[in-house]
């Protein structure tokens, strides 16, 4: 079982490997400058990697920026394993990140929260308290009532 610190130095080396012969490397089409490798995890055991990537584009180019990754898996394989030294190369597998539509999704709901707060902006505009501006008591307004009630029982 290796440590974590190897698996983290060999996750960085897959995608540095993987994104420079995506970019330099491999002439398809499908793999234009769209696509983005965004992370890459590696198993304890150092025998899987999975390499999570981007495109730029509409839902044909993710499919066909898909279809030339796993085209290209072998290429890139034992590019890996050129570049890493290792004993065993891990196994690619490509995921699409979820990260864009993520952001796409936070960033709208944050969007209708601002727009919620510039509402009951608006609406509080021109508002005034019920109780007062201050609706705490100070010791000074309980000293003043105090003294009140007290003359009030002495003349009775």
């Amino acid at each position: 079982m290796a440590d974590n610190a190897r698996a983290k130095r060999l996750a960085d080396l897959i995608r540095e490997v993987v994104a420079q012969k995506l970019q330099r490397g491999i002439k398809d089409p499908r793999l234009g400058s769209h696509v983005t490798i965004t992370d890459t995890r590696v198993t304890g055991d150092l025998r899987e990697a999975t390499v999570f990537y981007t495109v730029y584009g509409d839902d044909e180019e993710r499919k066909a920026a898909a279809a030339g990754l796993e085209s290209a898996k072998g290429i890139l394989r034992s590019e890996v394993g050129r570049a890493a030294g290792v004993k065993f190369t891990p196994t690619l597998t490509f995921v699409a990140d979820a990260l864009p539509d993520t952001a796409r999704t936070i960033e709208d709901l944050l969007d209708k929260a601002r727009q919620s707060d510039a509402k009951v902006r608006e609406t509080s505009a021109g508002a005034t308290y019920a109780g007062g501006a201050d609706p705490y008591r100070r010791p000074a307004d309980d000293e003043a009532d105090d003294t009140t009630e007290t003359d009030g029982d002495a003349t009775a």
